[in-house]
């Protein structure tokens, strides 16, 4: 079935729609476990392949890289060629580039199936947030299926350590690849049947100096974000940024000029979308950062296992998929602005608990997270269904394009920014003990792992004393990104407030 924009009232969906809406979250699923299965799998991976340092970051790299860089182009091709047709040569590509990644004999080879990997999954968020929104036309069954989508999602996330860890234990790496492979198979054979094909009438054609200028914006700057989190100042990483910027002015000044734009500006001029779009991106700057010294402060100042940190880390996603469900129901109830104001006040409250962890303290910093997850799961589930509503129905592969588009710079972004302030508190709040030798001092210095590394080779007392050292220079680090995540939410929940208001 093909239709055209429709000019009727909503219809409410029925059990064919809610059938095909579990179809949809067979891809969501499976983009989910892909990546973290992928970071248990890491060191065997390495191992087998001969991957150096460089080639293992580049393995890790190369499929958000892709990804990010080819999601505008793709929301927009699906608007064009098909959502449904989009979806399932997605599909394909990614089951069939699952299996060269599973089965490949170098580094090389690797890398090269990953970024397949990254070109694949940029066909398949954005084609099924757009689908979404041709299938649940009336506004509260939308947002329904927009939180079960971000639940499945978020549940991916949240099982992907243990399957990982089961299928990893008993099977050789590539199996992390394979697992894939079936649910692509499904949504081939079923794909068809239960889901409508939508694309837009008298769309004109692609344009592909569009989509080169895209690239030439997207990827630099993405680079340069990750190499800057990564090892801190260096003028090739800062000048890719730049780059990117300026590719970036460029782009948006050409699709001011075409009848068919790319990317469609006008997008940006309703008040809720823009006022959305902004949740996506700061929320994901703050949380990238919050995870990441989280992590590191399991694994480094805890010393807990990569399987025991990541049960710790098993409750707040637990309470990120509950808030998924539970938005669209308090939606109902409450007006839209206060749920998502009230949500981003409640994730502030849970940040703001990280300025009272301390070295060794589990509890405070897990039922931090839980809160501030939870808290956030209101506003993006519902700035979801804003923006994808906002948009004119033959525009909604755009507006997910979007929308993931901004999710991926924020994440960048927050590594870049809040990991990069973290790292300075940690050296300028560290102490060396006396006992500890002036060149374990000063490669201590540099961050906590290293300071791993330099009590390795000291005898236990001294050893001791720099680790404490470090760890509570680190801890002062997570205080810090607490105190300043806690403070943009709240700015945050003044502009989610003001912003979904009607005009």
């Amino acid at each position: 079935m093909e239709t055209t924009t429709a000019t009727a009232a909503p219809a409410r969906a029925g059990r064919r729609e809610w059938i095909g809406l579990a179809v949809l979250a067979l891809p969501t699923l499976l983009l989910a476990l892909d990546t973290s299965v992928l970071y248990l799998a890491l060191p065997q991976v390495s191992a087998d392949l001969g991957a150096d340092g460089n080639q293992t970051l580049w393995i890790l790299d190369i499929y958000s890289f892709v990804l990010a860089g080819f999601l505008v182009t793709m929301g927009t091709l699906g608007d064009r060629i098909g959502r449904r047709r989009l979806l399932l040569i997605g599909a394909a590509a990614f089951g069939g580039a699952s299996i060269l990644a599973a089965y490949s004999t170098s580094a090389e080879m690797l890398i090269a199936t990953r970024a397949l990997l990254g070109l694949a999954g940029a066909t398949l968020m954005p084609s099924t947030m757009a689908l979404i929104r041709n299938m649940f036309p009336d506004p509260k069954q939308m947002g329904t299926a927009i939180g079960v989508w971000f639940s499945c999602f978020m549940g991916g996330m949240a099982i992907g350590p243990l399957v990982g860890g089961a299928m990893l234990e008993h099977f050789w790496w590539g199996s992390a690849f394979l697992l894939g492979v079936p649910f692509m198979a499904l949504l081939l054979v079923v794909g068809p049947v239960l889901l409508p094909e939508y694309r837009t009438s008298g769309a004109g054609r692609l344009d592909l100096a569009s989509v080169g200028l895209s690239l030439a914006a997207i990827l630099p700057a993405i680079y340069g974000l990750k190499e800057l989190a990564r090892g801190g100042w260096d003028p090739v990483a800062a000048g890719a940024v730049v780059v990117g910027l300026a590719v970036g002015v460029v782009f948006v000044r050409r699709q001011g000029t075409l009848a068919d734009p790319l990317l469609d500006l006008r997008l940006f001029g309703y008040r809720v979308f823009r006022s959305a779009l902004s949740v996506y991106l700061l929320t994901g700057v703050v949380m990238a950062g919050v995870s990441l010294m989280s992590t590191v402060y399991l694994q480094s100042v805890l010393e807990l296992s990569t399987l025991r940190a990541g049960l710790w880390l098993l409750p707040h996603n637990v309470a990120l998929v509950a808030g998924f469900l539970l938005a669209p129901r308090l939606a109902a109830r409450f007006r839209q602005a206060y749920v998502m104001a009230a949500g981003m006040v409640f994730a502030a409250a849970g940040l703001a608990l990280l300025l009272l962890v301390e070295p060794g303290d589990t509890a405070l910093l897990v039922t931090g997270l839980v809160l501030a997850h939870a808290g956030i799961s209101l506003p993006m589930a519902l700035s979801a269904n804003i923006i994808i509503g906002a948009a004119p129905a033959e525009k909604a592969g755009s507006a997910a394009s979007l929308m993931e588009t901004s999710a991926e710079f924020g994440i960048a972004m927050g590594v870049a920014t809040l990991g990069t302030l973290g790292t300075a508190m940690y050296r300028g709040s560290f102490e060396a003990p006396a006992a500890v030798p002036a060149d374990a001092a000063e490669a201590a210095r540099e961050s906590i792992t290293a300071a791993g590394g330099a009590a390795a080779g000291l005898p236990p007392a001294p050893a001791a004393e720099l680790l404490h050292a470090a760890q509570a220079a680190f801890t002062s680090g997570l205080n810090v990104v607490g105190a300043v995540g806690a403070a943009v939410f709240l700015v945050l929940a003044v502009i989610v407030y003001r912003g979904s208001r009607p005009a």
